[in-house]
């Protein structure tokens, strides 16, 4: 017996349980620490990759050095091709002093630019069958030397003249070094960051590497835009400006390079290694190289009010300053290689600063949005948290509109996380209430499904009595049961009697017997399945699960998206209005419900669909008010489906369920009675008093004028219309009488069981039970 269990019996201490020795304790944590600490290879792949690169920038560094110091060095600058000045002038990009008193440029350019591109093939043959461009004579010059079987295999890679809109990402700053040995100049800015030419056809995008210099003085903007992947040499910057600056371009190069080594080796140090970045890039799609030649457009301001909206931009204190004006940039984006020159035109930019405010702005709107829907939905769940209530409900609507804010949840943290500073930070705002709100509409369209689910199971009929052999035996007058045809009850009770076993006739041979195996467990995937099929819990996040895993595909993609919200936004009050006509009972959502979350919904899906200026620029589409008048139109279908009734846009013969009349026309008390009630209410055991409207109503309205009139051979009640009378006065007058009596008979409610209560009671009753409070009977809807 054990020793332990004895003296816990005898009610002595127990012994403490034998310590866990270490050893295992110490290996788990070495492991964990280990797992937590240990270099993969593809840090270390990362890690070499800085390394390299830290190596050869010192390596560019100490060359230029040389170089600018005139001694002797493995770098040269090549000369500028003499046909880019007149190439440059025929498009007007030249960059010229302005009067500070009422013209101006930008200084700063950091931010998105997007514009056109016109294409041109600039290779000899082309050139020499068009005789229609003035500036044909400089690009032969400029493409004079150029190996035409090389041009036409490189420009094979891409659909160049389908490529008609460009896209400009830029950050301009200028470099701090921190040696004394290298002064930047102040009027030239260096710039970098991405350029991508769309595919109108495929909406592929071309993205290139952008490295540049800005001359601020006169608006100039020229460098070098490569495939990703392919590295820029910003020492050739030099060679693309013109002779007056050259000298001033080579100072700049060196202070960029020393801040690039310490920051790298601040990296390399602190051990911040960016695999995603270091990592092997794919393939580039075109390996043309290319040279921007940029020219800023001038702004009607004065210098001065322009630097004080720029110093208001970047350090906002709250003072007035000019409407922002215009930023627009013209260039050339030419690659002598490949025989390609686009013309950069029709460009309007957004600075990094306004477009982060832009971004806080939408952030804030969306976010009161999503808390009005909160709002709204939880004052509907608080109305429509009873069975009853939760019956009349759509589940799909719920779902569609969980699906939408799943996907608003999942678009609103990737530009969180793709933004920068404080915008990320308001971005959070949405992306929590819609997280909030999708999980609170999954919830309630999962206890929709369970309320909802015996709708669609059939009862399972009961099993007849087995037929034997033997002939009836007739009954006597004693034994004959007490009423004919047997019911239901009848049959049950005589399957579930117990049956004598028939007595074998000699010289037969005995049935087979069956013998029984033991039950075999199922097996995993066919247990899955039918949980999958039985539970609905399960049931619903299987569907959350599909739908939250092609959300990722469907922000990928345009089209799908495009697709998605259009499909989603059309189905949001449809299936509630389908199960209202169908189950003949008004929806029990409150006015205020569908009104605001139509509203809000529509709101977010017309500032992507309709604004031209959207945060995200994409571009309107013309069928989005469309769809905005459509869902318009089904929240009003179904505001009136509470007034008009749940098939009034159904023909007659198209309604699915009968609506029972809780207001049949009562007799009513005599008029020199003591009490003019209908009887009492079973619920509030109050009286029913008669509303004097019905009073005004006489017999002779019922009976005479036949509105009301009692069938005898079948005793059903109909209604119907002498001739012409509604067209009539009278018939135009008893019309009138019988509208006044229908709203005053709606002050009670006649139950089918014939049980009476005042139709407020009644409504209150039904909301948390559908049967009936005096007999327990099932009541259809009121």
């Amino acid at each position: 017996m054990d020793t332990a269990a004895t003296d816990e019996e005898a009610g002595l201490p127990g012994r403490g349980q034998r310590p866990r020795s270490s050893v295992p304790s110490f290996l788990f944590i070495s492991f964990m620490l280990f797992m937590l600490t240990s270099h993969n290879g593809d840090e270390f792949l990362a890690r070499h990759q800085y390394q390299d690169s830290l190596r050869s920038l010192s390596y560019q560094l100490s060359n230029y050095t040389a170089w600018m110091n005139g001694n002797e060095s493995d770098f040269t600058v090549p000369t500028r091709d003499s046909a880019f000045s007149p190439l440059l002038d025929a498009f007007n990009i030249h960059g010229t002093v302005l009067d500070p008193n009422k013209q101006s440029y930008y200084s700063n350019i950091t931010g998105f630019i997007h514009g056109s591109a016109q294409f041109y093939n600039i290779t000899s043959p082309s050139l020499a069958n068009n005789d229609t461009i003035p500036w044909k004579p400089y690009a032969e010059m400029y493409m004079a030397d150029t190996n035409l079987t090389e041009v036409i295999e490189r420009t094979e890679e891409w659909n160049w003249t389908a490529s008609t809109k460009l896209a400009m990402s830029v950050v301009e700053k200028k470099p701090l070094s921190t040696s004394s040995n290298y002064t930047a100049p102040k009027n030239i800015a260096l710039v970098h960051g991405r350029i991508e030419i769309t595919d109108v056809n495929t909406s592929e995008d071309l993205r290139l590497e952008f490295e540049g210099v800005h001359f601020v003085s006169n608006g100039s903007i020229y460098g070098f835009a490569e495939p990703t992947g392919r590295h820029i040499d910003i020492r050739l910057l030099p060679s693309l400006v013109p002779e007056t600056v050259r000298n001033e371009t080579a100072r700049i190069v060196a202070p960029e390079l020393e801040a690039r080594i310490n920051k790298l080796k601040t990296l390399i140090d602190d051990g911040i290694i960016d695999q995603e970045t270091s990592s092997t890039e794919d393939s580039p799609k075109s390996t043309c190289p290319f040279t921007f030649h940029g020219q800023i457009l001038p702004a009607p301001v004065p210098e001065y009010l322009m630097q004080d909206f720029e110093d208001e931009i970047q350090n906002p204190t709250g003072i007035w300053t000019i409407d922002p004006p215009k930023l627009s940039v013209t260039g050339l984006l030419l690659s002598k290689e490949c025989g390609i020159m686009y013309e950069v035109k029709d460009t309007q930019g957004l600075r990094s600063k306004t477009f982060f405010r832009k971004v806080t702005t939408y952030a804030g709107m969306a976010g009161l949005a999503y808390l009005a829907l909160l709002i709204l939905f939880a004052r509907q769940t608080e109305h429509s948290r009873t069975p009853s209530g939760i019956s009349r409900v759509s589940r799909w609507t719920f779902l569609a509109q969980s699906t939408v804010d799943s996907v608003s949840f999942a678009g609103h943290i990737t530009f969180a996380i793709l933004a920068e500073g404080r915008p990320s930070l308001s971005l959070i705002a949405p992306a929590f209430l819609a997280c909030v709100l999708f999980i609170q509409e999954a919830q309630f369209a999962g206890l929709a499904h369970q309320i909802q689910a015996p709708e669609s199971t059939t009862p399972t009929p009961v099993a007849a009595p087995t037929p034997t052999n033997t002939p009836p035996t007739p009954l006597t007058a004693a034994d004959s049961p007490a009423t004919y045809p047997p019911t239901s009850a009848t049959l049950v009770t005589a399957a579930a009697a117990p049956t004598t076993t028939p007595i074998r006739a000699p010289n037969t041979l005995p049935a087979p017997t069956q013998t029984t195996t033991a039950p075999q467990s199922p097996s995993f995937f066919s247990f899955f399945i039918h949980h999958i099929r039985t539970d609905p819990q399960a049931k619903l996040w299987l569907t959350l699960f599909v739908f939250l895993t092609l959300i990722v595909r469907v922000i990928l993609s345009p089209t799908l998206s495009m697709l998605f919200v259009a499909v989603t936004y059309s189905f949001i009050w449809l299936p509630q209005i389908f199960r209202s006509a169908r189950r003949g009972r008004s929806s029990g959502l409150k006015k205020e419900y569908i009104i605001g979350t139509t509203i809000c919904r529509l709101y977010s899906a017309l500032y992507f669909l309709a604004c031209p200026k959207n945060v995200l620029e994409i571009e309107p589409r013309p069928w989005s008010y469309l769809l905005a008048s459509f869902v318009c139109f089904q929240a009003l279908v179904l505001i009136l489906q509470d007034y008009l009734g749940p098939s009034f846009f159904l023909p007659e013969r198209y309604v699915a369920v009968k609506v029972y009349d809780y207001h049949p026309p009562m007799p009513l008390p005599d008029a020199e009675a003591p009490e003019q009630t209908l009887g009492d209410c079973a619920i509030c055991m109050d009286a029913i008093a008669v509303d004097p409207a019905l009073r005004r109503q006489s017999k002779s309205f019922d009976e005479k004028d036949g509105w009301d009139t009692r069938d005898a051979a079948n005793g059903a009640s109909s209604t119907r219309r002498k001739g012409k009378s509604v067209a009539s006065a009278e018939g135009l007058l008893n019309a009138m009488h019988r509208g006044v009596g229908a709203n005053a008979r709606k002050s009670y409610s006649l139950a089918p069981c014939h049980h009476l209560f005042h139709t407020e009671c009644l409504e209150k009753w039904l909301a948390i039970k559908n049967i009936c409070p005096q007999c327990r009977r099932p009541l259809p809807p009121l």
